[in-house]
């Protein structure tokens, strides 16, 4: 009998809240059979969205929440001050183990501060990663850290690349993940002090698959599995990354439409186009784990419709049957 992986969900955070968080958690256990989802958050309107829909009841439970956290409020604060906000209530379900995961599209800062102090980090990590699944030329690629520690020390970037290497190969299938480090230059000399340190300690690691150093512009090739950097490099990448495929896929629509030559010329390419932007929709892989905490924390876009939560959902399955955090405490806490 497969085990049945429990979820909370934030059903008050981001910017479509709570109707495409509900729609999501509808969606994911109409696909599902062994997930529950825990919908935390303000009851009446929750139930109010789930009147909309048809569902295995024994599979969504309301859970009541007065409060929200808002993206304008101090996150250190808000998950201090707010204990019966939709967020902190349901981190406190995987703190106190019952629920396996979080998942969230709200407040990006109250997440990273809340997976820290009411989840708490699995004890001898020395910081917790955001991973970003990023899609590529030749599949996907995890970049961490994608924004939670902004300063980093070389012993950090490692604790990454083993965190970012386990959940490659376990959730996303990628058997002996390659592991590269952002720098200006392949070549060692280049980069600052902390890309200089750590490059000679990611290659002493002998778990690891290092293949050295990466530029930024070959990240979207491919040229690696894992990409480990600090978070504000981090954060760039993804930040541009998302902004230029945005502008891209504007432009191309534009230009499909701008005369009736092109109209028609779209209509042959439709379904070609269509299926390669699909392959670069970051929302078909779901959300940004926070790794190396004692329970599993995704974080999804504030803009986030139903189809990612419904993936940053069915996402937490393979982390919990693969027993990730198991196999993080195996590698790095000894």
């Amino acid at each position: 009998m497969e085990k049945l992986i429990k979820v909370a969900l934030d059903a008050m955070g981001g910017d479509h809240a709570p109707g495409e968080i509900v729609k999501g958690a509808v969606d994911a256990v109409n696909e599902v059979n062994n997930i529950k989802v825990f919908l935390v958050g303000k009851a009446p309107k929750i139930h109010e969205e789930l009147k909309k829909y048809q569902y295995r009841s024994e599979q969504i439970e309301v859970v009541n929440a007065e409060e929200e956290i808002s993206c304008d409020e101090s996150p250190v604060e808000a998950i201090r001050k707010k204990k019966d906000s939709s967020m902190v209530v349901a981190m406190k379900m995987v703190k106190d183990q019952t629920a396996d995961a979080f998942v969230s599209a709200g407040s990006s800062g109250a997440i990273l501060v809340g997976g820290q102090f009411v989840v708490g980090r699995i004890k001898g990590v020395k910081r917790a990663p955001l991973g970003a699944i990023m899609p590529t030329q030749k599949g996907v690629m995890l970049l961490l850290d994608a924004g939670a520690n902004m300063d980093a020390k070389p012993e950090y970037l490692v604790e990454f690349a083993k965190m970012g290497s386990i959940y490659m190969e376990h959730v996303i299938g990628i058997k002996n993940p390659r592991v590269a480090l952002v720098n200006i230059g392949v070549e060692e000399a280049k980069g600052n002090q902390l890309v200089k340190e750590t490059a000679p300690m990611l290659r002493a690691c002998e778990e690891l698959n290092f293949t050295g150093s990466i530029e930024p512009r070959d990240v979207p090739f491919g040229a690696a599995d894992v990409v480990v950097c600090d978070a504000f490099v981090g954060n760039v990448i993804l930040k541009l990354s998302e902004g230029l495929s945005s502008v891209l896929v504007k432009e191309i629509k534009g230009g499909m439409m701008s005369s009736v030559r092109s109209k028609l010329g779209g209509l042959l390419v439709k379904p070609a186009l269509k299926k390669t932007l699909k392959r670069f929709d970051a929302s078909e892989y779901g959300g940004a784990p926070l790794l190396g905490l004692n329970g599993l924390v995704v974080k999804v876009h504030g803009s986030a419709t139903a189809k990612e939560m419904k993936n940053a959902i069915i996402q937490c399955i393979t982390f919990t049957e693969q027993k990730i955090n198991d196999k993080i405490k195996e590698q790095i806490v000894k």
